[in-house]
């Protein structure tokens, strides 16, 4: 057994908890950056944690300008904000896209460079200026992972810089900064999060040589990550229905807050597998968020592997709270994966590619691109060959699957 355990400094979880930002930034530096966006600016509980942040440290910089997918010019910026107030410590409040500026921003700020030069693997020399990370969604638990993903107009699909050195130093996740965030955007990140817990869960085990844990970011499934993949999935499962139709449902609000930290925590180690890769060029293609691009896509990608990992599907569907005591493993994957249809269309994510404009004929050069995303691709556990994913491209494009209906019973 050859294992790693990658995670902040200091993981800070539970209603309330905001109110310690300003000290754990204090601690951290003297000098701020700010990273969040203009929405956020304007709300009343990341105002106040502005002003009580300004009221502890000696100077504070504020970039507020942060746009889906970090594309590199808003990184320039944030850099140069970074710069004039010579930042020692980052404060992120935001979704993913804020978080994941953030990190970048955080290399360049102490190894100089642009973030081209890390993209990839474990390019990143050593550590970088302390982050603390603060989420505002239910999602993408970028507050805990060591990957940063950026938009590159040079290239057809999104980039990501991923290094154990850009885990954020501490994670703050106070459930209730995400009570303001929209249904939509509810309904994309919690599908997101989910889509982390089961890629984790299914990710292909691969055998390690003593230096894969420092020269490799994304392993594979191990039990460590078995465990926080099914603790995430059953919150989620039993949880993201009811926020997206009320988010003012407390409960549910802090069961999606804990699911997308634990499975945060999952892909850190085993990694994402072929819907993320798969999403990388239709996202960059179609301009539509990323939650969306990977729940529409997470069915298909499992239906395709479904002979690998029976036994898996099996589990999943149990967690999800769906009655599977006397099926077959292949009828427990039937059973969950129509209940997994029945959860898109029920938060609103579309069943098909053409759905959201993909033209059917760039699906060979999507799937051939996304083969090239060694470190996402390298985790699924069907086949990955272009033709192979190509496949399925052409099942969520036309939708054809062919699924059994649940029973009232397996539905409870």
């Amino acid at each position: 057994m050859l294992e790693t355990v990658r995670g902040p400094r200091q993981l800070i979880v539970g209603e309330g908890v905001a109110q310690n930002i300003p000290r754990v930034v204090a601690e951290c530096g003297s000098r701020v950056l700010i990273v969040t966006d203009r929405v956020l600016l304007g709300q009343p509980g990341v105002a106040e944690i502005v002003a009580a942040v300004r009221e502890k440290v000696e100077v504070v910089g504020v970039f507020a300008d942060a746009t889906p997918d970090v594309p590199l010019a808003d990184v320039d910026l944030a850099v140069s904000v970074a710069a004039e107030v010579d930042a020692d410590v980052i404060l992120a409040i935001g979704g993913g896209t804020v978080i994941d500026l953030a990190k970048i921003v955080g290399v360049i700020r102490r190894h100089g460079g642009t973030p081209r030069d890390f993209y990839g693997e474990s390019k990143v020399p050593g550590p970088t200026i302390p982050l603390v990370a603060v989420p505002t969604t239910s999602g993408t638990g970028s507050e805990l992972t060591p990957v940063s993903v950026l938009t590159d107009p040079d290239r057809e699909l999104k980039v990501g810089v991923s290094s154990v050195h850009i885990v954020p130093d501490f994670a703050i996740v106070d459930p209730e900064l995400t009570y303001t965030c929209p249904a939509t955007v509810t309904a994309h990140s919690g599908i997101d999060a989910f889509c982390h817990a089961v890629e984790s869960y299914t990710a292909r085990p691969r055998p390690h040589g003593p230096r894969d844990p420092v020269e490799q970011v994304f392993l594979g499934r191990n039990p460590i990550t078995d465990h926080y993949a099914l603790l995430a999935a059953e919150r989620i499962a039993r949880s993201l229905p009811h926020v997206v139709r009320d988010g003012g449902d407390k409960d549910a609000r802090a069961d999606m807050s804990y699911g997308s930290m634990l499975a945060g925590l999952a892909f850190s180690h085993a990694g994402n597998a072929a819907p993320h890769a798969l999403q990388y060029p239709i996202g960059a293609a179609t301009h539509t968020p990323h939650g969306l691009g990977v729940g529409l896509l997470l069915p298909y990608a499992l239906d395709a592997a479904r002979d690998a990992i029976g036994d898996r599907l099996t589990i999943l569907a149990r967690v999800c709270g769906l009655d599977v005591a006397d099926a077959s493993d292949a009828e427990a994957a039937d059973i969950f994966l129509t209940w997994l249809d029945e959860l898109l269309a029920d938060i609103g994510i579309p069943t098909t590619l053409a759905d959201i404009g993909v033209a059917r004929a760039d699906l060979p050069r999507f799937a051939e691109m996304a083969s090239g995303v060694t470190r996402l691709i390298q985790n699924h556990p069907g086949p990955t060959d272009p033709a192979s994913l190509t496949a399925i491209l052409e099942a969520a494009w036309t939708g054809d699957r062919t699924r059994h209906p649940l029973t009232p019973k397996q539905r409870q």
